[in-house]
């Protein structure tokens, strides 16, 4: 049995009363994924400016 279909079943038993928590929690975890590939990006684009700023750079990008 897939993970996904384990939590479905698992959601199914939850009394309704603990379903708001349970999206909470689910969108929580939603904005911490958004939130690491912000970091991740943010961290990296340091790195990567100095192959960005160049002039090959601009031309291969200048038709889009």
């Amino acid at each position: 049995m897939q993970v996904k279909e384990r939590i479905l079943r698992e959601i199914e038993k939850i009394p309704e009363e603990y379903l708001n928590e349970v999206l909470d929690f689910l969108r929580y975890l939603e904005s911490r994924t958004k939130e690491d590939t912000m970091e991740t990006a943010l961290l990296s684009e340091s790195s990567l400016k100095k192959d960005w700023l160049r002039p090959e750079e601009d031309e291969a990008w200048k038709n889009l």
